[in-house]
């Protein structure tokens, strides 16, 4: 007999839920490295930028662990939601993989690199950087505001990401991360480089409120059900808590940047992205292709999902130990000698 896990649990939410916690961590573990890309050219020396990317050194590769988890989650668990939403996003997808690509280059090749070859180096690291986040929040975008769906496909056209609400979600996802990075700086560095980083992070965090409030005020018009959910009775009084904790946490994140604090700057920020994932997740249940396919329309057989959700159970405990373990190894404060 086959083993079965659907007859006690509910494998379609299960996946669906390790599938957002996957997207949740990457966004939060390589959102820092990331951002670090895009501040990258403002650092104030050479110096800087070298211990801004020693600080990352060790954990950029194995954060992107994530991002190959859900991509890869989505297919096993969920291949109707796969089929419908890659013609969707092909395209700002196969380009923040190459500039991935080009990003994980600058890695190897800017330690070994003469100082004449550096800048090419520096500048891949950045672009890289930039134009892999700008895709990402594109994406999200392109998610949020929902596909096209036609008998179960993908409907819209070529370049159906691409328009005024995915673009503004891709610029508040570019100065998200630069927040995420900039506060990694404050923890990791000291002297010129932490006091550079404060500065940033307050002058990133006004332009991550104005984009969080834009795109807060959007989306509950991109769909009558999204509008209802949040401001009808008594919805309004169980969701309120996200607004309100998120305007506390950015006030004490401006007061613990000010006062000097080093850890607590990351965290808060951290804490902003996981609020903001939280409001979308309230907006966009339960659907996995926004508003057409439900996360149970779009599972694949209870068996499958029986068999990969053992795989999981045994994999996913030790990437999360290793890369809690690599954190604790390389705790501390980073210089500017190279590692390589």
């Amino acid at each position: 007999m086959m083993f079965d896990l659907s007859s006690s649990i509910d494998l379609p939410l299960l996946w669906g839920g390790l599938i957002a916690l996957s997207v949740l961590l990457y966004v939060c573990l390589d959102g820092f490295d990331l951002g670090i890309g895009i501040l990258f050219p403002f650092a104030p020396s050479d110096k800087c930028r070298d211990k801004m990317m020693n600080s990352i050194s060790p954990f950029w590769d194995g954060n992107e662990t994530w991002l190959v988890l859900g991509g890869g989650g989505l297919l096993a668990a969920f291949p109707l939601a796969y089929s419908v939403l890659m013609p969707a996003i092909y395209m700002p997808l196969t380009i923040m993989l190459i500039a991935l690509i080009f990003r994980g280059i600058s890695f190897e090749f800017r330690f070994k690199a003469s100082i004449k070859t550096r800048r090419v180096w520096d500048y891949c690291f950045h672009y890289g950087s930039l134009v892999a986040t700008l895709m990402q929040g594109i994406i999200l975008g392109v998610f949020v505001q929902g596909i096209n769906v036609v008998d179960r496909k993908y409907a819209g056209g070529a370049w159906g990401w691409l328009n005024g609400f995915s673009i503004t979600v891709g610029l508040a996802m570019v100065f998200g991360y630069a927040l995420l990075g900039s506060t990694w700086v404050i923890m990791k560095t000291e002297e010129e480089t932490q006091s550079w980083a404060k500065k940033c992070s307050l002058y990133v965090l006004i332009y991550v409120l104005g984009f969080m409030g834009i795109v807060s005020l959007w989306v509950p018009f991109l769909n009558n059900q999204i509008f209802d959910r949040w401001f009808s009775w008594p919805n309004m009084f169980y969701f309120s808590p996200l607004p309100i904790i998120s305007v506390f946490v950015s006030f004490y994140l401006i007061k613990t940047i000010t006062n000097g604090k080093e850890v607590a700057p990351f965290l808060l920020s951290i804490s902003l992205f996981i609020l903001a994932y939280i409001g979308l997740a309230v907006s966009l249940w339960p659907w996995v292709v926004p508003y057409s396919i439900s996360v149970w329309e779009a599972a694949a057989a209870s068996e499958s999902l029986s068999l990969i959700s053992v795989g999981a159970a045994i994999l996913l405990p030790v990437v999360l130990i290793y890369t809690a373990y690599s954190y604790y190894i390389f705790r501390g404060k980073t210089s500017h000698e190279s590692l390589y």
